[in-house]
């Protein structure tokens, strides 16, 4: 059985170094906090222009932007759970909480979408009128560059650390992002005369967000679920089972993930005669080899003698 790492990846594929796991922690605590400072300073201004104009797509921006800071303090003590080492309760760590913060977001914006339809629903049925539209489209367009420079923050940390809860919050300021420009847009529409646009607008909006709460939702769901590993990582597991000459078959390949890490059980098939140490060496080898293409993986490396395997019982890696 092979020995199970506890480094840090930086990425997918194969890198220089691990990412030291104290960088990580600063990565993710600087993510969650801009993303918690971001929200707060729209939600000041998105107020402000909203009790200024009476603009329904601008009441949708300012609501999303309340979901925003319940999210994002949400995600800021689960990422500071995630970081948790293993212990005795939780000998596979603390990463499921950063999916439990995606699930909790999904909620939090689907019920933000739901509310936004009803105002935008009541504004069609009883229109009125923007005022000072162009103070609003000043705090839009500050919103949009406050959140193209948060998103850039997130990006950068998505791209180190591989959280799913940062992606999350990062799918949610894009949306954000839609949802500002179009504000822009329906505000310069109702300074033009066409007020009546306003709402279409938000119910617009209403919907791509609740169409970002299912995408958060399902990856949420399937992280935890324990969802196998995209095809292409798994064939690139097997293509490197197959590497050591002495390996005949694989079979059994399992993976999940947890937060960053993947978890990765595979069975070599192995010939008989073939040593104990030799036999080790092998899957010791396989092991390291997942391991610089995946860094941070949880490997485990089972041996089996070729003869004893029933093929029609055990689900078959193809060989490359």
């Amino acid at each position: 059985m092979g020995r199970a790492a506890r480094q840090r990846g930086v990425r997918f594929g194969p890198v220089s170094a691990p990412l030291d796991p104290y960088r990580r922690a600063r990565l993710l605590g600087l993510a969650t906090r801009a993303s918690v400072a971001t929200a707060s300073l729209l939600i000041a201004g998105k107020l402000a222009a909203w009790l200024l104009t009476g603009s329904v797509s601008v009441l949708a921006s300012l609501v999303d932007s309340l979901m925003d800071v319940l999210a994002s303090t949400i995600n800021l003590f689960a990422v500071r759970y995630s970081l948790r080492p293993p212990d005795q309760e939780h000998r596979f760590g603390h990463g499921k909480a950063e999916a439990l913060a995606g699930l909790g977001q999904a909620t939090f914006i689907a019920g933000s979408a739901f509310f936004l339809s009803l105002q935008a629903l009541d504004r069609l049925v009883h229109p009125q009128p923007i005022a000072q539209a162009a103070v609003g489209i000043s705090v839009m367009v500050f919103a949009v560059l406050a959140t193209l420079g948060l998103l850039a923050v997130q990006r950068y940390v998505i791209a180190q650390t591989r959280s799913t809860a940062i992606k999350a919050d990062s799918l949610h300021y894009f949306t954000d992002l839609i949802t500002n420009m179009s504000i822009i847009l329906a505000l310069l529409l109702s300074a033009l005369g066409w007020s009546g646009l306003d709402p279409l607008f938000a119910l617009a909006i209403a919907a791509y967000i609740l169409y970002s709460a299912a995408q958060i939702g399902h990856e949420a769901v399937s992280l935890l679920m324990d969802r196998e590993l995209p095809s292409e990582v798994r064939q690139r597991i097997a293509e490197l089972a197959y590497r050591p000459p002495e390996v005949r078959g694989v079979h059994d390949l399992r993976t999940r993930q947890s937060g960053p890490v993947y978890f990765v059980q595979i069975h070599l098939e192995l010939d008989d005669e073939l040593s104990l140490t030799r036999a080790h060496a092998v899957a010791d080898s396989v092991e390291q080899a997942v391991l610089r293409a995946f860094p941070g993986s949880e490997v485990i490396v089972h041996q089996d003698p070729v003869s004893v395997v029933d093929r029609s019982k055990v689900s078959v890696e193809p060989r490359p």
